[in-house]
């Protein structure tokens, strides 16, 4: 009987489904970029302290990116994507937002590259023809 517990017990252990993760705060500069056009989901990350530019707050929470050849300061691709990197046009870019949490996303009127993110703020990126991230700030 004790035997049967423990092997109903190990069994138990290995079934156990994970809770979905919970929003963790961020003491920093939250990020989310949105993949949804380019057929993902949108990805949050958390660039701790305070980083000097949208791009350094980019790359604290764990994205990669990449400018477009010949135009340097035009992020092309983030994480990889999209990929081929292609000139941008009206209806396929990085557009780049600022927010601050549970209010609703500003386009930004600066590069990334010369944005200087507050702590506690939410910086936002999504592909497409300029819209919002689909995830509110």
């Amino acid at each position: 009987m004790r035997r049967m517990l423990a092997v109903l017990a190990l069994l138990a252990s290995t079934l156990v489904v994970a809770s979905p993760a919970s929003a963790a705060p961020c003491a920093g500069v939250k990020v989310v970029v949105d993949f949804a056009a380019l057929g993902g989901g949108a990805q949050t990350g958390c660039a701790a302290g305070d980083p000097a530019t949208g791009l350094a707050a980019l790359t604290g929470a764990g994205f990669t990116y990449s400018f477009v050849p010949r135009q340097p300061g035009f992020v092309c691709r983030i994480n990889s994507l999209p990929n081929p990197c292609t000139a941008p046009t009206t209806s396929a870019y990085w557009s780049y937002w600022h927010a601050t949490p549970g209010d609703s996303w500003t386009y930004s009127t600066s590069g990334a590259g010369s944005y200087d993110p507050a702590p506690g703020t939410v910086e936002g990126w999504a592909f497409g023809a300029g819209t919002a991230p689909s995830t509110a700030p």
